[in-house]
């Protein structure tokens, strides 16, 4: 179909929740994506950090094309191996407890809640201003961001929101807190790492009180920032991680991961989902773990987002450059959204504007250093033909 037939059919039956650009991708290959006119693009958002390791990648591909003509589906009533190895997997890459399967990192980040609430119930979970956990009722009370949130109050009772600060945490949490949940750092609003002081205060607060210490990953782990997960490159362990776009290598999975300790907090019946876990995406994660757990590529993406990094900061329109490795964003003195377009549309570089200012990059963690500079360039293009913003 046409990109103006597929326009009248969304008009026509699509729950207008989504502002799409007016491109048709038909085919994806690395960091290259092609639309249905033939014209090649180079991705550099990664459907927000789901296909990071670059589009049909052939060791997924393959995983997924054997798993599925042999059981896609049978639920969790019965046992399939692909599951209970990806369970094990992600548990002895991380803290070293219990996993569980779910379909995206909201529901990752719904299955944390629970989990503290069985561990204290009727106790308080405690968020992060500028935090985004999900748009799910409870992941959405605890994404203390008015436009998100306002629109479908009453929310889930029991949820605070404080500043991103030591003093703010340790505050906040007492006697009644069953978790801080927190983005080691915080992606939608502009990709926002938080200081070890703040994670260190968290942690203390946390031990202190008997509370859960809750790091969303469903962004920043994957090896999105140098290490498989990015509490790695912190002082500080969490009880629990949630994890969800990359951990499919494109196909939507996500998961809770616990430390030893709260293992078995929830028990048959507490928590279930018809499709989590199924054989075909648990293939797929398989084989994404494996791949992205390899020392030469965190390698690559730590040396490919330096390199990112420095020729952000090094183009004349762009004011300051935040993130770790190969999740990014800068601030410019033009508009965001009007760049972001004009990039898509002119340069076929493909981007995300997360404010008036802000463009956040998620590129392929096998992002070559040549594409990193043709995309330096296609932006430096963009940028410099846009008009500056005035009082920037």
């Amino acid at each position: 179909m046409s990109l103006a037939e597929l326009q009248e059919l969304e008009r026509k039956a699509v729950v207008p929740s989504y502002a799409r650009f007016p491109v048709q991708f038909v085919r994806g290959e690395g960091t290259r994506l092609w639309d249905a006119e033939g014209n090649e693009y180079l991705d550099f958002l990664c459907g927000i950090s789901v296909t990071s390791l670059g589009h049909c990648h052939p060791r997924v591909v393959e995983a997924v094309r054997e798993q599925v003509g042999r059981l896609v589906h049978v639920g969790n009533l019965y046992y399939t191996e692909p599951a209970m190895r990806l369970s094990e997997r992600l548990a002895d890459s991380s803290l070293g407890g219990k996993a569980y399967l779910c379909n995206s990192g909201a529901e990752a980040n719904e299955a944390a809640i629970k989990l503290a609430r069985k561990a204290r119930p009727r106790g308080e979970i405690v968020s992060l201003l500028g935090a985004f956990h999900g748009r799910t009722y409870g992941a959405l009370s605890a994404t203390p961001q008015e436009s998100k949130q306002a629109p479908f109050a009453p929310l889930v009772p029991g949820f605070r929101a404080v500043p991103p600060e030591p003093a703010a945490i340790r505050a906040a949490v007492g006697e009644r807190t069953a978790a801080v949940i927190l983005e080691p750092i915080q992606g939608e609003t502009g990709v926002h790492a938080l200081g070890e002081e703040l994670l260190v205060a968290a942690r203390s607060a946390c031990d202190e009180h008997g509370a859960m210490l809750v790091f969303d990953e469903v962004q920043c782990g994957m090896g999105r920032t140098g290490t498989l997960w990015a509490y790695e490159q912190t002082g500080v362990k969490p009880d629990a991680i949630t994890a969800a776009k990359a951990l499919g290598g494109g196909l939507p999975i996500g998961a809770l991961v616990t430390s030893p300790t709260y293992g078995d907090v929830l028990q048959p019946g507490d928590h279930g989902s018809t499709f989590a876990g199924g054989p075909v995406v648990a293939r797929a994660a398989l084989a994404a773990l494996e791949l992205t757990e390899a020392p030469a590529l965190l390698e690559t993406v730590r040396e490919r987002g330096a390199q990112l990094a420095d020729g952000l900061g090094a183009l004349p329109q762009v004011l300051a450059v935040r993130g770790r490795g190969l999740m990014l964003a800068c601030e410019v003195e033009v508009s965001a959204s009007d760049a972001v377009r004009r990039a898509l549309l002119e340069e076929r570089l493909v981007l995300n504007a997360t404010g008036p200012s802000t463009i956040r990059l998620l590129p392929p963690l096998t992002v070559s250093a040549g594409e990193v500079d043709e995309a330096l360039a296609r932006l430096e293009r963009v940028l410099a033909a846009s008009p500056a913003v005035r009082g920037r």
